[in-house]
């Protein structure tokens, strides 16, 4: 978290998706934070999950997050939905938010599943979020909201065939700037989420751009010295489908201005074992 502080202002909290934290560690979290870091939340399955949207069941756990939200002095929580919770809820869920006492609370709502990305579907979703006043939250490259109050909640899974497995490019992102940037108006607040195993980076790389109008290297380096410090650490000795596995969705600079996901240069290289990164280097400059 100290590191997460230094670089950022803004984090999303998905530990109380899984548990409900102590109040004491959620005051020494926000105690330990710098005064404008701003903390969202996301709710705890109990009400997404086990209650699914059934406010007088899930009753209690909404006042639980809505502690854990006062004391961070968080602004916005986020509820989930699974991917079983189908269309034919949308009466629940618009009953469940009608009858949430928000107490200044912004909520946002992830719906799960293609269904959600239906034309007839979304239509009825668009009507009933704006009259219960929740913004729609999806990932930008998959479906665009269809409905934004006066928040706008975007959160990136990747767009790999493994969920969470990837790293963003300098071209798609800013495609996502492109895509989002319709809505940061006067009325409306515009957070981007990044939800990937690269998602520190990423997220450090998007605000970058949003400052200086252009992107960091990723490494330092560019080539094959670039790879080196991807895999380096990929835990040797290891088999070439492993090393697939674990880094093949991550990207390096092969030169500048020019990017390349490390599957495109390890798919061709011989089925073996490999001793150590000097040892994939080898190969990859033989191929």
């Amino acid at each position: 978290m100290k590191r997460y502080r230094e670089i950022f202002r803004l984090v999303e909290l998905n530990t109380t998706f899984y548990r409900y934290p102590k109040y004491s560690a959620v005051e020494k979290w926000r105690r330990e934070s710098p005064r404008d870091f701003e903390f969202t939340v996301k709710a705890n399955q109990e009400i997404s999950h086990t209650c699914r949207l059934n406010y007088g069941l899930a009753a209690q756990a909404v006042d639980k997050m809505k502690g854990i939200c006062r004391i961070l002095q968080a602004r916005i929580l986020l509820i989930q939905t699974p991917g079983s919770f189908a269309p034919e809820g949308l009466r629940d869920a618009q009953e469940f938010f009608r009858k949430v006492e928000r107490e200044g609370l912004t909520i946002v709502w992830e719906t799960r599943g293609p269904r959600w990305e239906e034309t007839g579907v979304r239509n009825e979703l668009r009507g009933i979020m704006e009259d219960v006043g929740i913004s729609h939250v999806t990932d930008p490259f998959r479906v665009m909201p269809a409905y934004t109050g006066t928040v706008a909640y975007f959160r990136l899974h990747g767009l790999g065939k493994r969920m969470y497995y990837y790293q963003y490019t300098d071209i798609e992102l800013e495609e996502l700037y492109s895509k989002i940037r319709s809505f940061d108006s006067f009325h409306r607040e515009v957070y981007v989420l990044f939800n990937n195993l690269s998602m520190f980076q990423d997220a450090r790389r998007f605000s970058h751009f949003l400052e200086r109008g252009e992107f960091p290297n990723l490494t330092g380096y560019t080539g094959l010295d670039s790879v080196k410090v991807v895999i380096e650490n990929a835990g040797y000795p290891i088999t070439k489908s492993t090393l697939l596995k674990k880094l093949g969705w991550r990207v390096v600079d092969i030169e500048n201005g020019k990017q390349v996901r490390l599957e495109e240069l390890l798919s061709g290289l011989p089925t073996r074992k490999y001793e150590d990164a000097e040892d994939v280097v080898k190969e990859i400059r033989a191929v």
